[in-house]
């Protein structure tokens, strides 16, 4: 599956990041979620994860033929921090051809989302 860069939210030791693939589809890259109190309120299959990003990452998605901001939070956006920040569900990315497109630090990790969720999500 090929990966095609939208956007970046990055400081040097953060590079939350969006991706399109080329399989109608999108692979989110953010933060490892630690917080006891959000991880107790999700139940999260075992092929999947979940990654927190900061809400304007998604600004990103009108270079994939987007033109709205996403609303109100649902799949795969399943809850919304304090501090305004995205908690995203979604597929765990083990696919080596994939991981191999991205850099990723340690505190880091990706999901993958299918394009037509993020679509009705966003509006689109």
């Amino acid at each position: 599956m090929l990966l095609r860069f939208l956007g970046k939210e990055s400081t040097p030791t953060n590079s939350p990041t969006l991706y399109a693939t080329d399989q109608d589809s999108y692979v989110i890259q953010g933060w490892i979620v630690t917080d006891e109190s959000i991880l107790a309120r999700l139940v999260v299959p075992d092929d999947e994860t979940i990654v927190e990003v900061p809400a304007a990452l998604l600004d990103h998605l009108p270079q994939d033929c987007f033109e709205t901001e996403p609303q109100n939070p649902m799949p795969p956006i399943v809850h919304v921090t304090g501090d305004g920040n995205y908690i995203i569900q979604g597929k765990q990315v083990t696919d080596t051809t994939m991981l191999g497109q991205m850099s990723i630090p340690d505190h880091e990790t990706c999901v993958h989302v299918s394009r037509l969720i993020v679509s009705v999500r966003a509006g689109g």
